[in-house]
């Protein structure tokens, strides 16, 4: 078969970066040093690299002053802030390994985290959105309201010592992290100094808990080397400088946030933008106008969100150039407004798991933009990937198949888990990633679909992705999602979850007859349901599983399809 076979590899030219993070910053900082790192408008930070450095060694300085140790686990459980990012370089810089919280969590799910990972210390906003986090940790630990700092022993967070809480108030039993940004001795600098020194790229530094949908969140492990390098081959995919300004409404917990915007930025001098603590299409369209943005990222549904904005046209977008579109598959029409309407003429899609650092494909700007909109693009530098049957064989060019991702960017493992690492990452070290795609001959990759969630209709296998792309051309339609629920005579049918947009009216029918005789009569959907949102996940992953119960339990039909 030859270069007939699905397998692809990416460029080695350009080397793998072979640093910690926290080297790569000071020269970083030391090259550009009055350029400005990082622009929090809603906390009023405007910091130059320089600046930003300072803060970082002084609050990576302190935490080890105050009895942290290479290797122990940190947690932050915060909206995005400066606190965040500033947390993200300096736990690197001391080698502390950062786990990130989803701000979604509640009281089980936040002691399940810490536990798993043995969370010695952690980070945390005072509230956000409905979330008291103070009050669920306190729930959790009531011990905190008669500790000294620093001195937890909570019964049902047994390893959890330090607790360090952002905001000017001041709570029994914790730390504020104010004060972690004192001016340390010049002993702690000196000691850092030691500490970071010793330090190797293939250090853990970051747990990322994978979304959990089938089961318990999984804590993915990366290294300085897996991230580092991602944040800088994204870069380049961007042809990010250090005249860049990249705005970054994503969440900071996730791989989006922390490495295709942090250290994309980091890596290339550039500026990272926050607009706020959460998404908010004004607040994003406010941001990139005033701070002369010429990148955004975004999952599709943000996207959605800012073009139809009501006071979209009147904002000068003009400075935007690039940008990513990742998260969750992005349709080819939404990607099209984004070029024409956005000025996002160089937008890169951008394709990946937690579990590989993320990135795995990205398309570039060089890419033609049928394919930028209907691709997400070609394998990374020093990743490679193939695509495979059910058996494990590697199939021809053009043909679907699961994805699987080997190289730099795979993660050490699933924290305390050998056993569900081993069944992630074969033998041969390829991270097997559920979800199915295609590779064409010039080596673009399309993905259609998670491998569970392909419908089989009396022995016809749907892609949802198919289906839902076709209808995101309906006038009508703002947002769509396709999914499988059970049938007693074809095993599933295909119901389509649709968003109208705002101020229209439609019936099934009318969804219905736009598909006949435009797509295959079995990918016609059965059932149509209206909705005004879709579950999804804080980073904007479409929770089809949720869809599925929903409209089964709906349609009065027994839940036969359980994946």
């Amino acid at each position: 078969m030859g270069s007939a076979e699905s397998i692809v590899a990416g460029a080695t030219s350009v080397p793998l970066i072979e640093k910690t993070i926290g080297a790569y910053l000071d020269g970083v900082a030391s090259r550009w040093p009055d350029r400005e790192a990082l622009v929090v408008g809603h906390q009023g930070v405007r910091w130059t690299y320089r600046e930003f450095l300072q803060r970082v060694n002084t609050l990576a300085a302190n935490l080890i002053n105050i009895g942290l140790k290479p290797g122990d686990r940190i947690g932050i459980w915060s909206q995005n802030c400066s606190e965040w990012v500033l947390t993200q370089f300096a736990t690197a810089k001391a080698g502390l390994v950062m786990v990130n919280i989803n701000p979604a969590y509640r009281r089980h799910e936040l002691e399940y985290v810490l536990n798993k990972v043995g969370c010695t210390a952690l980070i945390l906003a005072p509230s956000f959105k409905s979330s008291d986090y103070l009050d669920i940790l306190r729930s959790l630990a009531p011990e905190l309201a008669a500790c000294p700092a620093g001195a937890l022993q909570a019964e049902r967070l047994p390893q959890l010592k330090t607790v360090i809480r952002m905001g000017a108030e001041r709570s029994p039993g914790m730390r504020n992290f104010n004060d972690l940004l004192a001016a340390p001795a010049a002993l702690a600098l000196a000691n850092l100094e030691t500490i970071a020194g010793r330090l190797t790229a293939n250090d853990p530094i970051n747990i990322q808990f994978t979304s959990g949908t089938t089961g318990a969140p999984k804590g993915a492990t990366l290294t300085h080397r897996n991230i580092l390098n991602n944040g800088f081959f994204i870069g380049e995919a961007m042809r990010l400088t250090e005249h860049d300004r990249l705005c970054i409404p994503v969440p900071l917990y996730h791989c989006f946030g922390m490495v295709l915007g942090n250290l994309a930025c980091v890596t290339h001098g550039s500026t990272m933008v926050f607009p706020g603590e959460g998404f908010d299409p004004a607040s994003v369209l406010e941001t990139v106008q005033s701070e002369r943005c010429t990148g955004l990222h975004g999952v599709p549904t943000m996207f959605i969100a800012v073009l139809d904005h009501p006071q979209f046209a009147s904002f000068d977008l003009g400075s935007l150039r690039t940008g990513i579109m990742a998260g969750s598959p992005c349709p080819v029409e939404v990607m099209k407004k984004v070029i024409d309407q956005m000025h996002m003429a160089q937008v890169t899609i951008a394709y990946g798991m937690t579990e590989t650092s993320p990135v795995s494909f990205q398309s570039s700007c060089d890419d033609p933009v049928d394919r930028r909109v209907s691709t997400v693009g070609r394998i990374q530098p020093h990743v490679e990937c193939k695509v495979v049957d059910a058996d494990g064989s590697t199939v021809a060019r053009g043909e679907k198949g699961e994805l699987l991702v080997r190289g730099y960017s795979v993660m050490q493992g699933y924290w305390g888990d050998a056993e569900r690492t081993a069944e992630a990452i074969d033998a041969g070290g390829w991270m097997h990633t559920g979800d199915l795609g295609v590779i064409d001959a010039e080596g673009y990759c399309n993905i259609v679909g998670r491998a569970k969630d392909m419908v089989i209709r009396g022995g016809e296998n749907i892609y949802p992705r198919e289906v839902e792309e076709f209808l995101y051309s309906h006038p009508k339609i703002q947002d769509v999602q396709c999914i499988g629920v059970p049938d007693a005579k074809y095993g599933e049918e295909l119901c389509a979850c649709v968003i109208l947009r705002p101020g229209v009216t439609a019936t099934e029918d009318e969804i219905r007859a736009f598909c006949r005789g435009e797509i295959a009569h079995y990918k016609v959907p059965r059932y149509v349901r209206f909705m005004e949102s879709l579950p999804m996940t804080v980073t904007g992953k479409i929770q089809k599983f949720i869809l599925r119960r929903t409209i089964a339990e709906e349609l009065g039909l027994t839940e036969e399809k359980t994946a």
